[in-house]
């Protein structure tokens, strides 16, 4: 213990004492946490060009809205920043690895990413579709004439039909490959050379050409003469960017526009797989034909038209 001494005269006065009551308030610590987004899913890492790709991640994240994003996106692919979804249509050129892709989502408050993956394009096998089956020969005048051919394609694309020397008295479906009409009495006569082939978008295949005989009552064909025709073979480069310079990335397909003279392309052709480069036009007559292209989006936006080429078909 220590004590205290006071020397001096007098009494010593009593030095004023105040308490001071000093209160520190200090509230518990409160700490917000909230966890972030789960995400979830396992993309596929392989594709075959001209086969459709697409991914849905999953994500959990009670209350609150998701905003997603993507690194290293394979410019083939479009991707949506609402849901998450991978997808597109790979086409021959973009054959290869497409690496360190990344899939991320975001509640603003937390985020969270998907490991990194790799989408391999691997190209098309070179088999071509298969037809088959045997047209009627002959119709009577005033008779119903039928032809269904079969079809399919190894590699699982949609098909398309087309037909060369088809008579006039007839119709064709180019979903189906149906040929069928009714001829009359005017129509009789022998109709050669009719082909009827089916296309995948890359390669073709063919039935054996056919005759058709329109015969009348009495049994006795008129011959019909058969215009000379030639065909033509279109090529291009696909488009990889959009007018105002940003990469082009829905491209759906393009219109071919043909014709007899350079400013009435008034035939036209689609060709509806944006991987496709190459097509080839039948049944065109023997003289100058003149061509032009364009390209058009997964909404429908049309490109302007290429510059005319022209071709004499002898």
């Amino acid at each position: 213990m220590y004590s205290l001494t006071l020397f001096g005269t007098g009494r010593p006065t009593r030095a004023p004492f105040r308490t001071v009551a000093a209160f520190a308030l200090l509230s518990s610590p409160w700490i917000a946490a909230h966890a972030a987004p789960v995400l979830s899913g396992s993309p596929t890492t392989q594709v075959v060009v001209a086969h459709y790709y697409a991914f849905q991640p999953a994500v959990v994240d009670p209350g609150k809205k998701v905003t997603f994003g993507i690194r290293n996106k394979p410019y083939w692919a479009q991707f949506d920043s609402t849901t998450g979804r991978l997808a597109g249509t790979p086409y021959p050129a973009t054959v290869g690895t497409f690496s360190n892709i990344v899939i991320s989502a975001s509640d603003g408050s937390g985020s969270a990413s998907l490991y990194p993956f790799s989408i391999t394009v691997k190209p098309l096998p070179a088999v071509p579709p298969k037809i088959s089956g045997t047209p009627a020969g002959s119709v009577t005048a005033g008779q119903t004439y039928s032809f269904q051919p079969s079809a399919s394609d190894p590699n699982g694309l949609r098909m398309v039909f087309a037909i060369n020397g088809k008579p006039a008295w007839a119709a064709f479906d180019t979903t189906t490959g149906r040929l069928t009409g009714t001829p009359g009495a005017a129509n009789v006569g022998t109709y050669p050379n009719i082909t009827v082939t089916v296309y995948d978008g890359y390669l073709k295949a063919a039935l054996p050409t056919f005759s058709i005989v329109v015969q009348s009552a009495s049994g006795t064909p008129t011959p019909v003469p058969t215009p000379a025709t030639g065909s033509a073979t279109l090529s291009w480069t696909p488009p990889v960017e959009n007018s105002d310079g940003s990469v082009l990335t829905n491209l759906a397909g393009y219109h071919l526009y043909y014709g007899t003279t350079a400013d009435n392309l008034n035939q036209t052709a689609t060709v509806s797989n944006a991987g496709l480069t190459r097509y080839v036009l039948d049944s065109l007559a023997t003289e100058t034909w003149y061509f032009s292209m364009t390209a058009y989006n997964s909404a429908g936006t049309e490109s302007g038209r290429t510059a005319v080429e022209s071709l004499t078909i002898k």
